[in-house]
């Protein structure tokens, strides 16, 4: 199992690129996908980083998280607000 967790690692970096893509986007489904999936990696950077003691990077992810939610937050509302615009 601990080798397996070292392995975390990898795709928790493959998912934080593949948000950070997505975030950058012009389309607002995905961006919003983005920030999901940044969340998706601060858990996986949290877990990695508890297997490896790493705690800056623990408290750096929830920092993160908290951002990453009012992105998110963020982004529905300015979509509702779009879709409530005729």
């Amino acid at each position: 199992m601990p080798a397996l967790l070292d392995l975390l690692q990898w795709p928790a970096m493959a998912v934080t690129l593949f948000a950070t893509w997505l975030v950058g986007s012009d389309q607002e489904r995905r961006r919003l996908l983005g920030f999901w999936c940044f969340i998706a990696s601060n858990a996986l950077w949290v877990l990695w980083g508890w297997h490896d003691h790493a705690w800056a990077l623990i408290a750096l992810q929830f920092g993160l998280l908290a951002l990453n939610l009012r992105g998110a937050r963020k982004t529905e509302e300015a979509s509702e607000r779009e879709a409530e615009d005729p």
